[in-house]
């Protein structure tokens, strides 16, 4: 199963009460169904690709209203998806939609009443079924970080990311194919929403593999600052060489003083040595410390000298 589906395989085991089953009741219905009419009077068509979701679905429907449901499986070979998992709701339509709060005397509402996000554990449990109804979060094995959650309409997307907000989850809306979509980008965030909907396992799991691949990625940063930092001293000793040899062969030379003598003989000896490894070389040499810029700073000398020469030369 994909990382999405062992989310929702995880939240839709975990049987919720009262106000909270209705919260998630009620995201996962106003997400997932349609209304038809005919002479039996108002149908609730619940259609999902999930069978664990739809399980959820039929439980809490039997369980807080007793309904008629007629259950059937459609499958559409042209999809990756190809099961489609349907509930028809046939008795008690208005009463189930009023109490979920989505539906008024004129009809089915574009987004839930307040009241049914009233607390945070109802916001939470909101949270679930709107995941279980149309959420999918990237597998953590890839960089792309993200969570989208497709709202049932523009006015829903927007009161679904106020409800993200409230949980400081940064979230946010973009409409894709006429579509209204909430997501979010943040491996950080991502993770406190799976903390939030209490997928325990699914957390740990993400965190897991994020953990194992973020130290890998450090450990491969910090290598190639190794190998950055060793080809730029490399250059630097190259180029100081060559430096040495042009004002080994000229007047210069002869007048050098010590210090600088000294620092010509310690890198001609020892070419691949960094700065810090020469300091040390010098000063088991010549019984005298010298700090990093010190000799960085007769290095710089010595350049001025060879560019002397080499502009007497030209």
């Amino acid at each position: 199963m994909s990382f999405s589906s062992n989310v929702k395989q995880e939240v839709s085991s975990k049987v919720m009460e009262g106000n909270d089953a209705r919260a998630e009741l009620s995201a996962l219905i106003q997400m997932t169904s349609s209304l038809s009419f005919s002479n039996r009077g108002m149908t609730i068509l619940v259609m999902v690709e999930n069978a664990a979701v739809a399980r959820t679905i039929y439980r809490m429907i039997k369980e807080r209203f007793n309904s008629e449901i007629e259950l059937f499986v459609k499958k559409k070979m042209n999809l990756k998806k190809n099961r489609i998992y349907g509930l028809r709701i046939l008795s008690g339509a208005p009463v189930i939609l009023t109490e979920l709060g989505i539906y008024s005397a004129r009809g089915l509402l574009e987004k839930p009443l307040q009241k049914i996000v009233a607390t945070d554990n109802s916001a939470r449990a909101y949270l679930v079924g709107a995941f279980l109804a149309s959420g999918s979060i990237n597998p953590p094995e890839k960089t792309d970080y993200h969570l989208e959650i497709t709202a049932a309409n523009e006015s829903h997307a927007y009161f679904l990311q106020d409800v993200m907000n409230r949980f400081y989850l940064n979230a946010r809306v973009i409409e894709r194919r006429k579509r209204f979509i909430v997501y979010v980008k943040a491996a950080e965030k991502i993770a406190d929403f799976l903390r939030i909907i209490e997928a325990e396992q699914a957390l740990f799991d993400f965190e897991n593999i994020r953990i194992e691949r973020d130290l890998a990625n450090n450990i491969q940063r910090l290598n190639n600052i190794d190998v950055a930092n060793e080809m730029k001293a490399q250059s630097a000793a190259t180029k100081q060489l060559e430096d040495i040899a042009c004002i080994e062969g000229s007047f210069l030379y002869d007048n050098l003083d010590q210090k600088l003598k000294d620092v010509i003989a310690i890198r001609k000896a020892y070419p691949d040595s960094s700065l810090t490894e020469l300091c040390a070389l010098l000063e088991e040499k010549t019984g005298k410390s010298v700090s990093k810029s010190g000799l960085r700073h007769r290095f710089v000398k010595i350049h001025d000298m060879a560019e002397e020469v080499r502009n007497r030369a030209s």
